[in-house]
């Protein structure tokens, strides 16, 4: 499977750039810019070819008959999205139920452009003591670029602009969206 998927990726001109920390077991990935849905089979290939299982959650609807099954089996689990509960700790204490858990998530938490990211990826990381990988979708130069682990401070507002740096001038599928 690795090579079909390094054959695709390479066919298609992407790069990677950067060491993924295998060693690392526990840590909150954050994918920018999400601006479409080819940056879920993007991410499919890529993290085949580094080898790294690497997790993410979906609405729960997701995850019935047909593709439950598939989206389990990629390293999908479900999130209940229901108003009124505290996700940030539901998803810290995953941390703790499993021996590895890397979870990729989207801080514009839509493919839409924003101005300011969701913050929910930075608290659950504080929450679960675990640093965040920041890793670009870049469309324009064909690359994921793989950054250093960063280990939240508590100090928001300082990391989130520390973090932003890190995908300054990248450009999404619809570059109008990054």
């Amino acid at each position: 499977m690795k090579l079909i998927a390094k054959t695709i990726y390479q066919l298609l001109g992407w790069k990677i750039k950067g060491h993924f920390p295998k060693e690392v077991k526990k840590m909150v990935v954050i994918a920018a810019p999400h601006t479409s849905w080819h940056d879920f089979y993007m991410a499919l290939l890529f993290r085949s070819i580094i080898g790294v299982e690497i997790n993410f959650l979906g609405k729960k609807e997701l995850f019935k008959w047909p593709f439950g099954w598939y989206f389990r089996k990629v390293g999908g689990t479900a999130l209940d999205r229901t108003p009124g509960q505290n996700k940030v700790t539901y998803i810290a204490s995953l941390f703790k139920e499993r021996e590895t858990f890397r979870l990729a998530l989207s801080p514009e938490g839509t493919r839409k452009k924003v101005e300011n990211w969701k913050t929910g990826f930075y608290y659950i990381a504080l929450e679960a003591h675990v640093p965040i990988l920041t890793i670009t979708m870049d469309f324009q130069n064909k690359q994921h670029k793989i950054g250093s682990l960063f280990y939240p401070t508590g100090d928001g507002n300082r990391d989130l602009k520390e973090l932003r740096l890190f995908f300054k001038n990248v450009k999404g599928k619809i570059p109008e969206n990054s």
